[in-house]
């Protein structure tokens, strides 16, 4: 035992020597090619003196890195992340430039801009140097692992043996997705999970020139779910689910976590009772969404028992949180810790300097991509500049690395339940599609995240169980300004005789729109500058999320009927459910309740849509059903517009600037997966159907309580704290 622990002393502190040796070295070989950066005198030094000169700087910037970068990241966790990242270049520079200080020969000396990229290179290999070292110890590898954690357990009672579990979500990648991107050996870890051979991983066919199937659906899929490989063995089984008509995170999420999304009609919706529009991704949004789900369920959430939640919307009741939206908004307070996961990761310099180089190199990435989309004309497209570039890099770098560095901690700290949410793959495919290239490049750098989480789990005080899931899908097609030159806002401005702008008044739908107000009103809408607008408050409030449209009235109180909107604005519902680019609406009649309303005056009641579908036949089933309980709602909008949808190519027109959208009906956007390990008991009994958010948190609640017990109801969780 002594024995053993004398040989892990000496082994760390042969690997410290030797990442201190190979930091000399490239100290030295930086100073032979950087003219701005010496380590002798101006007159000359001694090889010897050169080499004792860089041992010193090397060993003290080591100790710099170890001792001060901490704090460092700790007094700057209220600078946001994004400026986080372009500042760990220059305080790593800035470390370095006081080692040379520190030195007593004072013989060293760089520029400023010379000490960033020294820095830089340092840290980076110091990381690579210690890593491969510790690859053949398992002890180091673990100790190094656990140095990502944003927290330790330094005391406390012993690790339970129960396994515990990890959800980790893959935000919008669709069922179909998954299986196309194991088809063609894109997500080689999710493959081997599934039992696929690489036989049957092969790739789908050549992408062919640079500028073909940029947005073309990928084949090769299909084999994905055609049984197990020979000699192959599956681990996890692979199950579609369908969402609720809000096919969003926030809808999905919630359901998920907390086992209620009731009154959660889209992404973004108007309140008339509180006269305040609700956008899931804002954090005082966010937070009034969980407050309003605990108070619907009485307990905390799917993590209330020793959980985890990173880089979620919501808490799940979890004790520890970080990257989580709903404590944003509270996020000085000392019990919330929205920001504990940044310091968490960046508190090593090494991750600090790879993360920011990967953020740089992502937004050059994108940049390419944009330019290539545009040189070869790829359709449909839409607008990729401005700030774009570096949201993409912060989704796809900062937060995988940040959410993964997290999930490991927890891991290897035993905590029970951890859920978190990858968001990379859904924000590239809104703007390059879901099939595009950019989006499978994505999933394959999940993948390998995922494959690095079933390796910590190996060296976990715990076993672990990894549950896999999405929240949604995404469905292709180009936007509905596109198509129609103006947007659903402009759409209905002009079916309320509302004044829209110029170019919309000359596209054909703006046309017809204000002809058929004239023919309604019995008047002109324009005439030498006269226009029929009504008072400035009773203007519609037009939201989008997605390929899912509401309209609110904000001076009417109430939700408007059919026959209010009708007296008001005779040509507006006539107008929309007439557009080819719309697929049906939802509206409350006086005399049926909720109707849904299409082309050539389809009208039918919600209770009779079982047997007579209508404008709903084309969104398959259960779309009855996600309509009925969205109509219950006391915040659901005055019209609620569905997108046109074509099921021959899967396609919906976003309201939003984007090719790959979700958040309505129509499409692969309502067919998530959930990837599950055979150990655990079967989602659903054969020829069930796994539906709706709320329906997904009874399954992971169910298979908590199989591994470790019944979860602590809330009020049980507030009492063992008061006490």
């Amino acid at each position: 035992m002594r024995a053993g622990r004398w040989r892990r002393v000496v082994s760390q502190i042969g690997r410290s020597v030797a990442v201190w040796g190979v930091s000399t070295l490239t100290m030295l070989v930086l100073a032979g090619i950087l003219p701005d950066f010496r380590l002798q005198s101006a007159d000359g030094d001694s090889a010897t003196r050169i080499a004792v000169t860089a041992a010193f700087g090397a060993g003290a910037f080591g100790l710099l890195s170890a001792l001060v970068w901490p704090l460092l990241v700790r007094l700057l966790l209220l600078v946001p992340a994004l400026v986080l990242g372009v500042l760990v270049f220059f305080l790593n520079g800035g470390l370095l430039l006081l080692a040379l200080r520190l030195n007593p020969t004072e013989q060293g000396d760089a520029a400023p801009e010379t000490a960033v990229v020294v820095a830089a290179v340092m840290s980076a290999v110091a990381s690579a140097t210690g890593a491969a070292l510790a690859v053949r110890d398992d002890d180091a590898y673990r100790r190094r692992l656990y140095r990502l954690a944003d927290r330790r357990r330094r005391s406390g009672p012993a690790c339970p043996t129960a396994p515990g579990i990890v959800f980790m979500q893959l935000d919008g990648v669709g069922h179909d997705v998954l299986l196309d991107a194991v088809g063609k050996g894109v997500m080689p870890t999710v493959a081997r999970w599934l039992g696929v051979s690489e036989n049957d991983s092969e790739s789908g066919g050549e992408n062919g020139s640079e500028c073909d199937g940029e947005n073309g659906s990928g084949s090769g899929g299909a084999s994905a779910g055609r049984g197990t490989a020979a000699g192959r063995k599956a681990t996890h089984r692979l199950t579609p689910w369908r969402t609720d008509w809000s096919s969003q995170t926030g809808a999905s999420q919630l359901g998920i976590l907390h086992g209620s999304n009731h009154d959660v009609p889209a992404f973004r919706w108007y309140e008339k009772d509180r006269q305040e529009v609700m956008v899931c991704n804002r954090p005082t949004s966010a937070a009034e969404l969980q407050r309003r789900a605990v108070r619907a369920t009485g307990d905390g959430g799917l993590l209330t028992l020793d959980g985890a939640s990173r880089g979620n919307l919501f808490s799940g009741g979890a004790d520890e949180q970080a990257l989580v939206l709903s404590i944003a908004a509270r996020r000085r307070s000392r019990e919330t810790r929205s920001r504990a996961g940044y310091f968490a990761y960046f508190s090593d310099p090494a991750n600090a300097v790879r993360t920011a180089m990967s953020f740089v190199a992502e937004v050059g990435r994108e940049m390419g991509q944009s330019t290539r989309t545009r040189f070869c004309k790829v359709r449909p497209r839409v607008g990729r500049g401005g700030l774009y570039p570096f949201v993409r890099a912060f989704a796809t770098v900062v937060e995988r690395d940040v959410v993964v560095a997290a999930v490991m901690g927890d891991m290897l700290a035993g905590r029970t339940a951890v859920y978190a949410d990858l968001v990379a793959y859904d924000e590239v495919a809104h703007h390059s599609g879901p099939m595009s290239r950019d989006a499978e490049r994505v999933l394959e750098r999940l993948d390998r995240s995922l494959a690095l989480i079933e390796t910590v789990a190996e060296h976990a005080p715990r076993p672990y169980r990894i549950v896999v899931l999405s929240d949604h899908g995404q469905s292709p097609g180009e936007t509905f300004r596109t198509r129609y030159g103006l947007t659903l806002g402009d759409l209905v401005r002009a079916g309320c005789g509302l004044p829209v702008p110029r170019r919309a008044r000359r596209t054909h739908s703006g046309a017809e729109a204000r002809a058929a107000v004239r023919a309604a009103l019995r008047r002109p809408v324009e005439e030498r500058g006269e226009q029929y607008r009504p008072a400035r408050r009773a203007e519609p409030i037009v939201l989008a999320s997605g390929n899912l449209g509401l309209i609110s009235f904000p001076d009417v109180p109430h939700r408007m009927s059919k026959e209010e909107i009708d007296a008001r604005h005779p040509a507006l519902l006539t107008t929309l459910a007439n557009h080819p680019g719309i697929g049906f609406l939802l509206v409350r009649s006086e005399e049926h309740g909720g109707v849904v309303l299409g082309p050539f005056g389809a009208e039918i009641p919600l209770d009779e849509l079982d047997g007579n579908p209508g404008p709903l036949a084309d969104f398959g089933p259960g779309a009855a059903d996600a309509v009925r309980r969205t109509h219950s709602f006391p915040h659901t909008a005055d019209i609620m517009v569905n997108s046109w949808y074509d099921p021959a190519e899967g396609e919906v027109l976003a309201f939003e600037e984007q090719i790959g959208s979700h958040g309505g009906l129509g499409g692969a956007q309502g067919r998530p997966f959930l990837l599950s390990p055979l150990v655990l008991t079967a989602p659903v009994e054969d020829g069930t159907e796994l539906t709706g958010a709320e329906h997904i948190h009874r399954v992971l609640s169910r298979w908590l309580q199989e591994t470790d017990g019944p979860q602590v109801p809330l009020a049980a969780r507030q009492e063992r704290r008061a006490a």
